[in-house]
């Protein structure tokens, strides 16, 4: 499932409707529509933010020319979304068991090391 992807800015909740990408080698960000996959060196921005978008002395901005629009979701992701609620609301699942301590004295992760005398 897919989730509503959410402005890169810092305190932004907006939803992303932009997709900020650099070009360091020709010094220009690139701010088109949004993108289908987030990608690691890109940055998902709302509306506003890809409209207010300013860039170092020396950089150009190259932006996307028409209307910035949030993509619908698909029919598949509003059924997963609407399992996933309904799953986490069940009060019928008993809760998981604490994880037994071994004979090593490990939990999980962790491990008890012997104390020194």
């Amino acid at each position: 499932m897919r989730s509503v992807r959410k402005c890169s800015r810092t305190g932004c909740l907006e939803p992303a409707v932009a997709t900020l990408t650099y070009a360091y080698s020709d010094s220009t960000a690139v701010v088109g529509p949004l993108a289908t996959a987030s990608e690691p060196h890109s940055y998902d921005l709302c509306e506003a933010h890809a409209l207010r978008l300013t860039v170092p002395k020396g950089w150009e901005v190259v932006r996307h020319e028409g209307a910035f629009v949030a993509p619908d979701p698909s029919a598949d992701e509003l059924t997963a979304l609407a399992e996933a609620v309904r799953e986490a609301g069940r009060s019928d699942k008993p809760a998981p068991d604490p994880e037994p301590e071994g004979p090593s004295g490990r939990r999980g992760h962790l491990r008890v090391l012997p104390g020194r005398a």
